[in-house]
């Protein structure tokens, strides 16, 4: 049993998901040598706490590279636009020449996610710590994603209740409200329009979720394919 985990484990790891068909053949073959050749001395718990320092390396890289400057605004995978319900007032709005209350807004509500970012990563630490060596397992033999969908489905509630306090707080410290109040103020101004407020702090709590999960999958994803990734005792001693 222990063997076959961590065969299982070692594929995990080793074999990245644009790997040469040829690569993932060699690999194969030097694993199942091990099966007739070897016999592992890491335990199930070894191997479970293996992933799980491996997936905690992985968010705290994830969550400090968010909680840069830019982390959102300049990433085209989860910059936050206006909502949309918004898009209408940002096109007409830019039509008569405010583009720049426009761009404002947005540029607002992406740096207040940024600025609350780092709140995740306790939340995400806590579950990796919480998960059972039956979650390990289902993870490492489960989708490219699987990691993934387990902190989504495990972390997402926790994560709002705690995240919409600090995107509140972010919101005003960059000035984000007063953006959005001025960009929503001036286009409800605007003749034969209809009135539209989304509430900001609900979305941009959303949106800079959404976010986190995206920069968490590029973590599972280089966990998955970069045998390289090993900075602990260990991670030396599981994926050796």
């Amino acid at each position: 049993m222990r063997k076959s985990i961590s065969i299982t484990f070692a594929l995990f790891i080793l074999t990245a998901t644009n790997v040469e068909a040829q690569i993932f053949n060699d690999l194969k073959e030097k694993v199942e040598e091990k099966v007739t050749t070897t016999s592992s001395s890491l335990t199930e718990e070894e191997v479970g706490a293996g992933l799980k320092e491996a997936l905690t390396n992985g968010v705290e890289k994830g969550v400090a590279q968010l909680s840069k400057p830019d982390g959102y605004f300049k990433d085209p995978a989860i910059k936050i636009p206006l909502p949309e319900e918004a898009r209408n007032a940002e096109d007409k709005l830019r039509r008569i020449g405010q583009g720049k209350k426009v761009d404002d807004a947005i540029e607002s509500i992406n740096r207040a996610a940024e600025d609350a970012a780092s709140a995740a990563k306790d939340i995400f630490v806590t579950a990796i710590k919480s998960m059972t060596l039956t979650d390990a397992m289902g993870i490492l033999r489960g989708s490219d994603n699987a990691a993934t969908q387990y902190l989504d489905k495990t972390t997402r509630t926790a994560l709002f209740d705690k995240f919409k306090p600090a995107i509140k707080v972010s919101l005003e410290k960059v000035g984000a409200t007063k953006h959005w109040n001025t960009v929503f103020t001036t286009y409800n101004k605007l003749p034969m329009v209809t009135k539209v407020n989304p509430n900001l702090e609900d979305y941009a709590t959303n949106k800079a979720i959404d976010g986190l999960f995206v920069q968490i999958a590029k973590q599972e994803k280089e966990i998955r394919g970069n045998p390289a990734a090993r900075v602990t005792d260990l991670l030396k001693k599981v994926f050796e």
